[in-house]
């Protein structure tokens, strides 16, 4: 199975990436192919909402979201990598996302697999409330077949996140699929 990482954190060596690490490394020892696609220094720009794309492209714009639409069209599995910013994705994550406008459709004819993967400071029972309601509404929308979570309550610093289940779960997430 072909997987498509996206990661959303501006942080390249924080806690939510080391759970995308995790995770890779249990997909890629069961055997699937794994491309990261780091969204939060990529040159993506916002959706401006213009609809020139018809809502299947292309967009009127030109930046790494014509090379990062094709590797997602390609792929079988998205995974969405956030760190949770203010009880929602990170808006570098979630930039990519509203560019999906411009291919909603054939995203959605594709049944793709997809997961989610967050870590928070918080660890409080309702902490990840929002972010999961955004995702299970994504999985709705664009037909997705929701593969699973790890939703890293307390994981707000690399040492806490690297003492937590959460990287564990996060392996065991990749190498079950």
């Amino acid at each position: 199975m072909k997987i498509i990482v996206l990661e959303g954190s501006p942080n390249i060596h924080g806690s939510s990436n080391m759970l995308a690490e995790e995770f890779i490394r249990g997909a890629k020892e069961a055997g699937h192919e794994v491309t990261v696609i780091d969204t939060a220094h990529a040159d993506i720009h916002p959706c401006t909402g213009c609809v020139n794309c018809g809502y299947e492209g292309p967009c009127s714009q030109h930046d790494d979201v014509d090379k990062i639409r094709q590797q997602i069209l390609a792929a079988d599995m998205i995974v969405f990598v956030t760190p949770l910013y203010y009880y929602g994705m990170s808006a570098q994550l979630k930039t990519m996302i509203d560019r999906f406008c411009a291919f909603n459709g054939s995203i959605q004819r594709k049944r793709m697999k997809s997961a989610l993967i967050s870590a928070a400071w918080n660890s409080d029972s309702w902490t990840f409330e929002t972010l999961e309601a955004h995702y299970k509404t994504l999985v709705r929308y664009l037909n997705f077949n929701d593969m699973g979570t790890v939703l890293g309550k307390g994981c707000g610093t690399p040492s806490m996140t690297g003492r937590s289940k959460y990287l564990q779960k996060a392996y065991e997430l990749g190498k079950k699929l």
